[in-house]
Formats: C-alpha cells, structure tokens, sequence
C-alpha cells in the first residue's frame, strides 16, 4: 500500500493531485486550513468515484500544528512515499505596498510549510530508505514576476530548498523535486482579466492556459521516477523563461 499526503489539497491543483493519486491507488490524506465546508465538499466527490481519502485539518506555517498532522498520519500509516508541497498563497502588490506582515506570511506558508513538513517526513523515509517529496514551485520562482516579488521570492526560495535536499538525502534513498506550474487555470489566476489571459497565451508556444491535471500528471510522474532527483519539472506549455 502506498501512501501520499498533499498540502492543500483540497482545491485548485492540489484537487487534482490527490484524485491523480488516489486513481494510482494511494491511500490519499488531503491536508487544508480554513476552508472546511471545501474540504468536506471534495472528499465527498472522492467518495462518489469511489475513493476514501482521509482529510486533516493544520496551518503548514504552524509547527506544533504540521507536528500534530503528522502524528496522526504515522497513527494510521507506518510509512510515508510521497509528500506534496501544495499549499500556497500570493498577494499581487508592489514592494512599497507590501507589508511586512504579508511578506511573513507568504514566506511562512510557501517556504516555511514545506520545511516543517518535510522535516516531519525525512526520519520515517530514511529509515526506510524510499520516499519522495514533490515540492510546488512556479514560473515566477524560475524567471520573477512584477508585482508578485514576495510571491516569486518564496517560489524561487522552494526551488533551492528542493536541489539542496535533494542532494543531503539522496544517499539515503530518498528523492526530492520540484514541478514548476506556469500559467495554470486555478482561483489564484482567476484575478486576470481576458486581456491579460490572452496576452499570457500568446507567450504560451502551446497556445492554452495550463490545467491542474497537467501539473498532477507531473508528479505522478516525479513519484514514480526512481532515478530523478532535485530536477525542476517545469509544466507551462513552453512559456518562455
């Protein structure tokens, strides 16, 4: 039996990587924060298609909080093969207009929550010599994007945290990478106005804003390639770097 835990998984690309694994036939634990009548929401979907993930309640920023969701994982499941770095948020805002307050948060979800939640896993998966963290990266970590530095700093922060770990824990069997969405068609883009849309599809060389399921089918990818580590998988249609 294989098992996977997503961060935020409950929506938006997260959805989608769940129900991606979940259809591998891994045993699924949906991680979310506030939205509860979303998660209940998606994991009754899942359980119409047949497929019972178990949903777990934790702020990823808050470490006694990822301590406890781990904790009850292990309770269920003596192992763990795959952990996804979902969760995260962004402001668009100019760095004048930025506060500090937004900084630290942005930074404690994006980069702070995948450090507290792989350093809960990283124990089990070396002892067992296997084991796979997916981080969620993005385009703007890769290349910036104006009006989004805090958003692009913490993404291009992930970015070093997973080929830095990826190569500390390679000895021991464990592989760690990155999948960089570009333009993807979640509620985080659904700000975009048409012409934005349009001007960002016609940098696209595939010509069509990205799906969820196209960065989902990269990390059932990533969980199943055994000799791929601490690479960045960028999944964006070709837009230009």
């Amino acid at each position: 039996m294989k098992t996977a835990l997503i961060t935020g998984g409950t929506k938006g690309i997260g959805r989608a990587i769940a129900l991606a694994f979940l259809q591998q036939g891994y045993e699924v634990v949906l991680n979310y924060h506030s939205d509860e009548q979303a998660a209940i929401s998606t994991q009754s979907e899942f359980n119409t298609l047949g497929y019972y993930p178990v949903l777990m309640r934790a702020d990823v920023s808050d470490e006694l909080q990822v301590r406890n969701m781990f904790e009850e994982f292990f309770s269920l499941y003596d192992h763990i093969d795959v952990l996804v770095n979902n969760a995260g948020i962004s402001k668009v805002h100019v760095i004048q207009d930025t506060s500090l307050a937004e900084w630290e948060h942005i930074f404690g979800v994006n980069m702070r929550g995948a450090y507290l939640c792989s350093r809960c896993v990283t124990d089990k998966m070396v002892s067992l010599s296997r084991g796979c963290i997916i981080n969620i990266g993005s385009i703007w970590g890769e290349v910036g994007a104006s009006c989004e530095v805090a958003y692009s700093a913490s993404k291009g922060a992930l970015i070093a945290f997973t080929k830095a770990l990826a190569k500390e824990l390679s000895p021991s069997g464990v592989r760690v990478n990155c999948v960089s969405p570009g333009v993807i068609d979640t509620d985080m883009n659904a700000r975009l106005s048409e012409e934005e849309v349009e001007e960002l599809i016609f940098q696209i060389p595939l010509g069509r804003i990205g799906s969820p399921e196209d960065v989902a089918k990269a990390c059932v990818y990533l969980a199943e390639a055994d000799y791929v580590t601490g690479e960045v998988l960028s999944v964006g249609g070709g837009f230009a770097k």
